[in-house]
């Protein structure tokens, strides 16, 4: 995200002239997209018809990428997780291992999404329609609310104090609110984000 914003030529490579570069192979593509193409504006949940308005060069450049894809599946997902790479669950285990307190943004809500969840669930997706599909996590929570439940259970006395998305002084602007639902009747329906928590803490 700050990145992005820190370099926007860069993540248009990446984002758009990368993804052009893979469709021009001829093979159907899917395309992982996110919550962050919308403004958070609406506080209830985004579905695939409502329209995208991205406040972030990361949220542009990624809705300039779908709009790339021709033949293929868009999966606009949520607050990834996994159990490698850089991620929140994995950054809140460090930093709960080494302090007593951590401040985490309390105003912006999302549905935190298990990685190995989505990975099943686009399993699933080669066999419907193509086209563009809202495939998160359900239930929704707060940055801070994930940190607790991290906490909680992993078994760390790390304590969050709550802070606004001001405070952290981030370069790129964050909805407010992106939690994603589908409005397609046979969309993949994912398990709860803490369950894919517990899911993610079992293999780290």
């Amino acid at each position: 995200m700050d990145g992005a914003e820190a370099s926007p030529e860069a993540a248009r490579l990446v984002n758009v002239e990368g993804t052009r570069n893979v469709v021009a192979l001829g093979a159907p593509v899917v395309y992982y997209s996110t919550d962050y193409v919308f403004d958070g504006s609406k506080r209830e949940p985004y579905v695939e018809s409502d329209g995208p308005r991205p406040l972030s060069v990361y949220g542009q450049t990624k809705l300039d990428g779908e709009r790339e894809v021709g033949e293929g599946w868009i999966v606009r997902s949520s607050w990834l997780f996994g159990c490698t790479g850089h991620n929140f669950v994995r950054t809140m285990l460090q930093l709960g291992e080494r302090q007593d307190e951590v401040a985490v943004v309390a105003d912006q809500v999302g549905c935190p999404t298990y990685a190995g969840h989505l990975a099943e669930a686009t399993k699933e997706l080669l066999g419907l329609p193509q086209g563009v599909w809202h495939v998160a996590a359900d239930g929704e929570c707060t940055w801070a609310e994930f940190a607790r439940a991290i906490f909680d259970e992993a078994g760390l006395a790390c304590r969050v104090r709550e802070i606004t998305t001001e405070e952290l002084g981030r370069p790129a602007p964050r909805p407010a609110y992106s939690v994603l639902r589908s409005e397609r009747e046979e969309a993949p329906r994912l398990p709860h984000w803490r369950e894919g928590l517990r899911a993610c803490l079992a293999r780290l």
